[in-house]
């Protein structure tokens, strides 16, 4: 029994040396266990700090945290790699032009990379807009999947498609992030949502459908609110005489669209975004009924009170 209370002295003080050499630190109530992250007991979600580390001062955490504030993180933005594992993790991790949050392996076992920490922010969005939000590397968390996208195969885009083992590891995270941070269902995006003009990850192969079904994760319409809207048109036809309007239904769901009025080139390419990830059956970017309806049920569903 001495010897084992003399056994958990000393792991207590390395543990508490180890600790005072950082700037960062995990705390249950007022006790530094870990660097990293603090744990409140009346709030178990995670909070990370960067704190100031004063010689002579203590930084008194008596009233941490403040009831003013809220998280930086918003969105959850998933993204397809154009290649196997060592290019993604020398181009996510070592070359210092583009990275991200976490990386999805192409392995199947237990394995998720961490490349950048949660509370820093990472480049993975680029020139990126989201519902009245800009540059969303400023306040989203990025997962990257190892798969090599698409071939062109004439007109057409052959995409690779996602083993189930990398999805439930997907799943599992993005489930984790979203609960940690209450993401707003809409929040939950792909690549090419957040930038449709110049990206196409991750792809119409990606299951946004089974993410929603069996893990409650992103947003999806209603089937009986599609069928509504459905209803009132002739199937497989395209019943607009004013693509202004289908741009402004666009535009309220959260794409970032130019109010042309023509069915334009960036239009097209932004109706194609929508399809690949709630109708891939039918990714042409052309908006026939179904399309429609579906946009339609989504704003009935997340923005009918906006």
């Amino acid at each position: 029994m001495i010897q084992l209370i003399k056994c958990n002295l000393l792991c207590l003080t390395l543990l508490l040396l180890i600790s005072c050499g950082s700037q960062k630190k995990i705390i249950v109530d007022t006790k530094i266990i870990r660097d990293t992250v603090y744990i409140s007991n009346t709030n178990p979600k995670y909070h990370f700090i960067t704190e100031a580390n004063l010689p002579g001062y203590v930084i008194s955490k008596e009233n941490f945290p403040s009831v003013a504030f809220n998280e930086r993180v918003k969105f959850l933005v998933l993204h397809y790699t154009v290649s196997d594992y060592p290019i993604s993790v020398k181009i996510l991790a070592k070359k210092g032009e583009v990275s991200s949050h976490y990386l999805i392996t192409d392995q199947p076992n237990d394995t998720i990379d961490i490349l950048v920490s949660e509370d820093k922010r990472a480049w993975h969005a680029g020139v990126s807009a989201w519902n009245g939000t800009e540059n969303l590397n400023d306040t989203s968390i990025g997962i990257e999947i190892v798969n090599k996208g698409y071939i062109k195969v004439k007109d057409s885009l052959i995409f690779t498609p996602f083993p189930s083992y990398q999805i439930e590891k997907v799943a599992a995270l993005s489930k984790n992030i979203i609960d940690r941070y209450e993401i707003d269902p809409v929040n939950v995006v792909g690549h090419s949502d957040i930038a449709p003009l110049r990206k196409q990850d991750p792809g119409p192969l990606f299951p946004w459908k089974e993410l929603y079904t069996q893990y409650g994760i992103g947003a999806w319409y209603e089937e009986y609110d599609k069928e509504y809207f459905l209803s009132q048109y002739i199937p497989d036809t395209y019943p607009y005489s004013s693509p202004l309007e289908f741009q402004k239904a666009l535009q309220k769901y959260g794409y970032k669209l130019n109010l042309s009025g023509e069915w334009d080139k960036n239009t097209f390419l932004t109706v194609r975004a929508f399809q690949w990830h709630f109708r891939p059956e039918k990714a042409d970017g052309i908006v026939d009924a179904e399309t429609w309806a579906i946009l339609q049920a989504l704003i009935k569903k997340y923005r009918s009170k906006k």
